[in-house]
């Protein structure tokens, strides 16, 4: 075969990957609402917040937009004995598949008392049986992002070819001999990859690849996102070894992933947070439960907030 041939063959196989992928939605500045709601109801996870809709979070400075950047606050100023005041975003759209990309450049602090996440879940009525992904959460004072996902009986993922350490292989929330709710979770390797650290870097990327084989995710700091996804033409077929990979013959993932609504919240305390209150060392110290720290405490949350630059969502 010539030299002119094969310059073809290896030119076609990059436009093809260079064309996996098409964008199908691009939440950015101004038009970041056009793509979510404002949550207003009782927070699922039994939290000690107040989410509020969009015209008090406009009037309570609660939601900004400045440039192309999009803050995401909770109130810091007040004394809040009801729950503190905060947002919950969730999309418009139902998804099914597709990669989902994140340029965040400040998130929530690590703070005691706080549970920021960004995430992804099917019909919250049914909840888990069309499944949620865990793309970034952290609570308290954690510094290392932990990704997971939570289903009903009959998934589980081996966890190879993660870069990140592999805690629980069952995503089922009831699964015997794993923690009530605990999922399949992959911690990150990097102690600097979610809340303080991060934000002292300016951030970085974050990107989770939904397929019917498994769902993958992957984490940059600022100073080492891959060129690609400066532009619409991501190829995660050049970014490595991911992060987390939620992957095996144990899960049927097109059964138990359907029609996701993507989420931002920050909540307080809650399940998560309660249950691990006692044993967090400098946290216990500062009040006796997590709610009575949230709502006396108004200046520990000045930095929990969102900044972000822009989601995108791609269509495989």
């Amino acid at each position: 075969m010539s030299f002119q041939a094969l310059l073809f063959i290896a030119l076609m196989g990059a436009q093809a990957v260079t064309a996996a992928y098409t964008l199908q939605d691009h939440c950015i500045g101004a038009s970041f609402q056009n793509c979510f709601n404002f949550y207003s109801g009782d927070d699922p996870t039994h939290g000690f917040v107040k989410y509020v809709n969009q015209t008090d979070a406009l009037s309570q400075g609660l939601y900004n937009v400045t440039g192309n950047n999009v803050f995401l606050n909770v109130d810091s100023k007040n004394r809040t004995p009801n729950g503190r005041p905060s947002l919950r975003l969730e999309s418009k759209k139902l998804y099914n598949k597709g990669l989902f990309i994140l340029d965040v450049l400040h998130m929530p602090s690590s703070t005691c008392g706080s549970w920021p996440a960004f995430w992804t879940y099917g019909t919250q009525n049914t909840w888990p049986t069309d499944g949620e992904i865990d793309i970034i959460e952290g609570i308290h004072d954690g510094t290392r992002n932990s990704m997971s996902l939570h289903t009903s009986s009959g998934c589980s993922i081996t966890g190879t070819g993660s870069k990140g350490t592999v805690k629980t292989k069952n995503c089922y929330i009831n699964a015997a001999g794993q923690i009530s709710n605990v999922g399949c979770a992959i911690d990150d390797p990097s102690a600097s990859s979610l809340g303080t650290p991060l934000n002292k870097a300016w951030g970085g990327i974050y990107a989770m690849q939904w397929t019917s084989s498994g769902i993958k995710m992957w984490f940059w700091p600022r100073d080492a996102i891959p060129y690609n996804l400066f532009g619409n033409s991501p190829e995660p077929n050049t970014w490595g070894t991911p992060t987390a990979s939620f992957t095996g013959s144990g899960c049927d993932f097109n059964k138990h992933f359907v029609n996701h609504r993507i989420v931002f919240d920050t909540t307080f305390c809650g399940d998560s947070g309660n249950a691990v209150w006692a044993s967090n060392p400098t946290c216990s110290k500062k009040a006796a439960t997590c709610n009575d720290y949230v709502a006396n405490n108004p200046s520990a949350f000045g930095d929990s907030y969102w900044r972000i630059n822009y989601l995108k969502v791609f269509k495989e």
